[in-house]
């Protein structure tokens, strides 16, 4: 994993509520969908990112980071590691103030250029097992 438990704690409490779910699509069986659904019951708002824009859990979707008309504060990246530097990318143009890639997502240099821009990053974690460890 990347991100100390200090980062990961501001992440979930600090940084802000409002959510993008890159990849959140309305099939229950993927992760994003369970985990988004945790988000919500632990206060952030769930903006679904996926191309088909689905809404889910009662959310908008849109087809892509660029299209969201408002502020995002993090970027939940569910999406495989070959994608997942692009969209870091994008959630630094976007202004967000933090990048979390999921389980398994890994991009070492995303990681770096993410940290270098300014914006507190994890990687390879998941806020569904993060939020009970740390008791919040």
């Amino acid at each position: 994993m990347y991100g100390d438990e200090a980062t990961i704690r501001s992440i979930l409490t600090e940084l802000g509520d409002t959510w993008a779910v890159v990849g959140l699509s309305n099939n229950r069986n993927r992760a994003a969908y369970g985990v988004a659904r945790v988000l919500q019951r632990f206060g952030k708002r769930v903006v679904p990112v996926h191309p088909k824009a689905e809404t889910v859990h009662g959310e908008q979707g849109y087809a892509s980071l660029a299209d969201i008309p408002f502020a995002v504060d993090v970027v939940d990246v569910f999406v495989n590691s070959e994608l997942a530097g692009a969209v870091a990318d994008e959630a630094v143009a976007k202004d967000a103030r933090a990048v979390w890639f999921q389980l398994g997502v890994v991009d070492e240099a995303a990681y770096e250029r993410t940290r270098a821009a300014g914006l507190s990053m994890v990687m390879d974690a998941c806020p569904a097992i993060e939020i009970p460890r740390l008791g919040l």
